[in-house]
Formats: structure tokens, C-alpha cells, sequence
């Protein structure tokens, strides 16, 4: 088993640096609960623009972790959401909302009541529109997924995330090329 100690070396490098190992049997991967949530304060804290890791709240790249992940996922852990075995299609939104999620860099913490959860942070703006004409938040369509998998592909300062998916996408794969050994 690969411990956490071991990737570190593999994969931190000081600013905006990251690495996404190849192939993909070695990644560490959790199956977690997949939640959403929105920078507001009835969903966060009395300051919803700043995680808790003194990062900007932006829906394009930050995730939350549950407190049970500390180590496992420390502040700057990029990850990557497969939704291939989720079991709870009946509460789960995961393909309809799926072009808004991409890679994530977990940035944030869960209350200490949710284990073994991921929480992505979507946009506001973010709607569908129901059957009935009404909008409906992108987190509230997303709702609880069972059974999602995530993959650590590499680390990012906490300072340095990048912006935007796309920015963030152009970084993993810019380091693909750096693999376990």
C-alpha cells in the first residue's frame, strides 16, 4: 500500500505544480457519499467566499472533504469523480450534472457529522429547469450519490489553484507524464 508520505514525494512540488500518475491502477481511490453545495451562508459560514482552508470559494474547481479524510485528502489533493458505480440512481443527479463537476481540488471541510463524503461546490447561477418549468439549483439536482469514486491525481498549493476547470484540466494533463515508480 502506498501511504499518503510516499505520494507526497511523488507529487508535491512548490507553486501550481501537480502530477497526475499513469496508469491508473496505482491511484489512491476512496468510495465515497457525492453531495453539492453553494457559497452561501445558510450552506457554509457566516463568510461563504472563504473555505476553510483560506481559499477562495469558486465553483469551477473547489470540493469539500469530511473531517474523517484529513490525511487522506489534505487541502490541495486534486481528485477525479467517476460516477460509474453509483447505487443510488433514484437520489442521484451525478449524469445530469456532470459537465460541471471535472477535477476538483479539495479546499474545504465537511461538519463533522457527514464520513466519508465529498461535497463540490457549484455556481448558484447553476439551474435546470424541471418538468414543471421551475429552476432547480445544480446541487439540489445533484442530490446524494452512493458509491462514487475518487481518484487522487496529484496536488496543487493551497495559494496557486487555478481559476478555472479548464486551467485546472490543462494542468493534469500537463503533468501526465509523471508516474509512480
Amino acid at each position: 500500500m502506498i501511504t499518503l508520505g510516499a505520494l507526497m514525494g511523488f507529487f508535491l512540488f512548490s507553486g501550481a505544480s501537480m502530477a497526475k500518475p499513469s496508469p491508473a491502477p496505482d491511484l489512491p481511490s476512496y468510495t465515497v457519499a457525492l453531495t453539492a453545495y453553494n457559497a452561501v451562508p445558510e450552506q457554509t459560514s457566516s463568510h461563504p467566499l472563504v473555505t476553510a482552508s483560506g481559499a477562495y470559494s469558486n465553483p469551477e474547481v473547489i470540493a469539500a472533504r469530511s473531517q474523517d479524510f484529513g490525511k487522506e485528502l489534505p487541502f490541495g489533493t486534486i481528485i477525479e469523480l467517476d460516477g460509474s458505480n453509483i447505487t443510488s440512481k433514484y437520489t442521484c443527479g451525478y449524469d445530469v450534472v456532470k459537465p460541471h463537476i471535472g477535477y476538483r481540488v479539495i479546499g474545504d471541510v465537511l461538519n463533522k457529522v457527514y464520513t466519508k463524503r465529498i461535497d463540490i461546490l457549484l455556481d448558484t447561477k447553476t439551474n435546470y429547469t424541471a418538468a414543471d418549468g421551475s429552476q432547480i439549483n445544480a446541487a439540489r439536482v445533484l442530490g446524494i450519490c452512493k458509491d462514487v469514486t475518487i481518484r487522487i491525481v496529484g496536488f496543487v498549493d493551497i495559494k496557486n489553484i487555478p481559476d478555472t476547470q479548464a486551467e485546472l484540466t490543462a494542468l493534469v494533463e500537463k503533468n501526465n507524464s509523471l508516474a509512480f515508480k
